[in-house]
């Protein structure tokens, strides 16, 4: 693999991981909030709170906020994928050998598997402009959704004592595309690098045109009909752009969440059968997570394709 192909995945793996931080704050609540509530508050919240909030919260929890910088349970989950897979991207590229075996053989399979995927569908034109991005959210994306199914995650931290067991209130760790501000952050990551490459691949004015202008060839009154007909679609395919992010992102974080809230209903259903109950639907999420990691990354490259395409390609398609 490529040292520059290296240094890209590298850098897109920590501003994914380190974007989700963006609108973190808001939503949260904080762990020391939840620790220093009295004894006495606790046995008579607890009660009213097991009926009130089944499953996971929908909101990650603030776990530390050194010099103000709130720091949340998912936060550190994904700090640990994009640091653990830098890495070992790191170590399997350190000695690289003609003839690859062990880590570097892995790696290279993986990353070489992705570029022939993906320039199949994207092509050979594109797919060195934008593979650093659409290989590094695949193999993040996959990674978080797997190591959120690692025992621990949302089953240590905080909480108390019920009739049925112990009850986590404020896990240590959350699966990271469990919040929505990952998940929306690495879309708004993706929309900027989509205008990014539209515009240097068609200039801005042809990306106007790619937008608004009637395709095909029109004379007379047919024409005039045409430009009002494409300039109306361009208006709602700008509508459909901005609501992308809002797609992308509700989407990943939807599945993952729902596995979560599934996973703890098995494992909550039947108290003495928790160890056993969730552990067939835990094959499901894995497989899950590699579709919802493969679902995110195809939508990505498709509308990157959608607006970098060029009429000569597509009627080369055709022909």
């Amino acid at each position: 693999m490529k040292p520059n192909l290296l240094a890209h995945l590298a850098l897109a793996l920590l501003v994914l991981s380190w974007a989700g931080r963006a609108s973190a704050a808001p939503p949260h609540v904080h762990l020391s909030a939840a620790r220093n509530i009295s004894a006495a508050e606790k046995q008579t919240a607890s009660t009213t709170s097991d009926k009130r909030q089944e499953g996971p919260s929908q909101k990650a929890l603030e776990i530390a906020r050194p010099f103000g910088f709130p720091i949340t349970n998912s936060m550190v989950v994904s700090w640990i994928v994009a640091i653990a897979l830098i890495m070992f991207a790191q170590y399997a590229t350190r000695n690289m050998k003609a003839v690859p075996e062990g880590a570097q053989n892995f790696w290279e399979w993986m990353v070489e598997g992705l570029y022939s995927f993906l320039e199949g569908i994207i092509g050979p034109r594109l797919i060195g402009r934008t593979f650093w991005f659409f290989a590094s959210v695949f193999i993040f994306i996959l990674s978080a959704n797997w190591v959120g199914l690692i025992p621990g995650v949302g089953t240590i931290g905080w909480g108390h004592r019920t009739s049925e067991g112990f009850k986590v209130d404020a896990p240590f760790f959350r699966g990271a595309n469990a919040d929505v501000n990952l998940t929306l952050a690495m879309a708004l990551v993706f929309f900027g690098c989509w205008i990014v490459w539209a515009v240097r691949e068609d200039g801005l004015l042809g990306f106007l045109k790619e937008l608004f202008a009637p395709k095909g060839e029109t004379d007379g009154a047919l024409k005039v009909v045409m430009v009002v007909v494409f300039f109306a679609s361009g208006c709602l395919e700008i509508i459909s752009i901005l609501f992308r992010p809002i797609s992308l992102s509700f989407r990943l974080y939807g599945n993952v969440f729902a596995g979560e809230n599934m996973l703890d209903a098995m494992a909550t259903l039947v108290p003495r059968l928790g160890w056993l109950l969730p552990v067939p639907f835990y094959f499901l999420e894995l497989m899950v997570g590699i579709i919802q990691a493969l679902v995110f990354m195809l939508l990505t490259a498709v509308f990157t394709l959608l607006i970098c395409q060029r009429e000569e390609e597509v009627a080369a398609k055709c022909s």
